[in-house]
């Protein structure tokens, strides 16, 4: 799960038009404002490790009847949690908040979630910051990762703890050499082996295909340059890009020896052979061959029209 933005900088009739942070042009140091709307997306991945939208939501604080961004991730948790008996949700920094822990351990759902440098742990009998834990520990467990589309070779280390929330046993999971600071991980789900704390470590990292979802969507769909103004046409033409993205997905599931997939991707010429996010080929390809279809739905159906009737008057004796 994460939040995206969309950003409207020359918009002034935009419905509800609102101050979002634009990721695009923020840094770690210094964030940049515009007007524009949220997103808030649920993401499950395929087989392939590729993303598929189950939840997507423009939304803005400017609407007349918006409560809060918390109750739209909640409804998104309640997407999630409805579509699949059992799921692990994987939220990054910004969902470090008692209330998403709560929500979760109400739906009775798995999490991995990135912890901030501000919470607070309960461990031995006593309240302490976490990243005081993170820096008394080292690393045991050695592996490789991906983040950010280069494999690391990082170290991970855990330790049973509880959280201000619920004051439940969750665990908390570090991994080092990745980034400057050691990242922190909470986790309720069960550890008893090294493969399970290389297995919390490895969903974290797949949450990273959001963003490639996000990024995929703007590129290729154009999904920031709509003209329409209404929340709520805004919205279907979101709905329609998520259609198109799910039908990439279905596409890239296909084996490699696929008819329809190998004349795609060929259609695309590719400049490197293989790459882990199909989207891009595909979409390419898909484009390639429809721009030959000049006539368009005239030569591939026959187009049943009803026979004209002529108006008949008939004189009655």
């Amino acid at each position: 799960m994460d939040d995206s933005d969309v950003v409207k900088p020359d918009g002034y009739k935009f419905e509800a038009l609102g101050i979002v942070r634009d990721g695009s042009k923020s840094t770690k140091t210094k964030n940049i404002y515009e007007k524009g709307y949220y997103v808030t997306e649920a993401c499950v991945l395929t087989k392939s490790d590729h993303p598929v939208s189950i939840f997507s939501e423009i939304h803005s604080s400017k609407e007349k009847n918006f409560t809060s961004t918390n109750d739209i991730t909640f409804s998104a948790m309640e997407r999630g949690a409805a579509l699949f008996k059992k799921a692990t949700f994987v939220m990054d920094r910004g969902y470090d908040d008692n209330k998403m822990f709560l929500k979760l351990d109400e739906l009775e759902q798995d999490y991995v979630i990135r912890l901030t440098a501000k919470r607070k742990l309960f461990f031995h009998g006593k309240w302490i910051p976490a990243t005081q834990l993170r820096n008394q520990r080292k690393g045991k467990i050695k592996t490789l990762l991906t983040y950010k589309g280069k494999r690391h070779e990082a170290y991970l280390s855990h330790v049973k703890v509880q959280i201000t929330a619920s004051r439940k046993d969750i665990y908390l999971v570090l991994v080092y050499g990745i980034t400057e600071h050691p990242m922190m991980l909470a986790t309720n789900k069960v550890i008893k082996s090294k493969e399970d704390v290389i297995n919390v470590a490895k969903a974290y990292f797949s949450r990273w295909r959001i963003e490639e979802y996000f990024r995929c969507k703007k590129q290729v769909f154009h999904f920031e340059n709509f003209r329409v103004r209404k929340l709520a046409a805004i919205n279907a033409l979101n709905f329609y890009i998520t259609l198109c993205m799910a039908f990439l997905a279905h596409i890239s599931m296909k084996p490699e020896t696929s008819v329809i997939k190998v004349s795609i991707i060929q259609t695309s010429n590719p400049i490197k052979e293989k790459v882990h996010f199909f989207y891009y080929r595909l979409a390419k390809g898909i484009s390639g061959i429809l721009s030959y279809a000049k006539e368009g739905v005239r030569l591939w159906f026959r187009i049943k029209r009803p026979t004209y009737h002529q108006l008949c008057l008939k004189l009655l004796v």
